[in-house]
């Protein structure tokens, strides 16, 4: 990670500028089909200003998802603040996934398995995600979505393992994305659901046709 606190305002600018070209790059292509002199000429700019910013691209690519799991949380206190309720967010999320895994080539997902550090970040997230997972299903409970008879670790075990299951196996490669949601992740949510919970559910799929 760069210390970017000597940075001058056209350095940092840049840096955004590269950050985003190059996410948009490696989800569109895949990230090893994206060499660095693809990320240059893309903005046009220079090989020798690139890497006067980025060493190589797995320092690179660690910082475009640093930037996008930090956009990801900003996004999560936006919704929080809005005061939705739990089913909302989750169906907001749902919205936001499908249209993200769409325009993500599948090789982006079998390619970034292959960057050490990016791995150690992911995990990092992984695990605060599990905290905040069990926080967010015990909220959903108070709400009247969710069951109270449930372990919500053990659930979140679940849940896990079944994120694990779809890419460790590579589903995203066969299925459209929201079939994986809808004939997957939805059908063991649907299983902690209360009846209010469900309905919502079915009402929002429902309205989709």
């Amino acid at each position: 990670m760069q210390d970017k606190s000597n940075m001058s305002v056209y350095k940092q600018a840049l840096r955004e500028r590269i950050l985003e070209a190059s996410m948009n790059a490696f989800a569109r292509k895949g990230i090893r089909a994206v060499r660095m002199d693809d990320i240059a000429k893309i903005l046009g700019i220079s090989k020798r200003t690139l890497y006067e910013l980025y060493d190589n691209k797995e320092l690179l690519l660690w910082e475009c998802m640093q930037r996008y799991l930090e956009q990801k949380k900003e996004n999560m206190k936006q919704m929080d603040a809005e005061c939705m309720s739990v089913m909302d967010v989750i169906l907001h999320i749902y919205r936001m996934k499908v249209e993200e895994w769409r325009n993500t080539n599948a090789l982006f997902f079998s390619d970034i398995q292959k960057y050490p550090s990016v791995q150690a970040l992911l995990r990092q997230d992984y695990e605060q995600n599990r905290k905040n997972f069990i926080g967010f299903m015990e909220r959903g409970m108070k709400e009247g979505f969710f069951r109270k008879d449930l372990n919500w670790e053990v659930v979140a075990v679940l849940f896990d393992a079944i994120t694990d299951s779809i890419m460790v196996t590579r589903l995203y490669e066969h299925y459209d994305v929201e079939q994986l949601f809808q004939n997957v992740l939805f059908v063991a949510l649907r299983g902690v659901c209360t009846a209010s919970g469900l309905q919502k559910l079915d009402e929002y799929f429902s309205a989709l046709g």
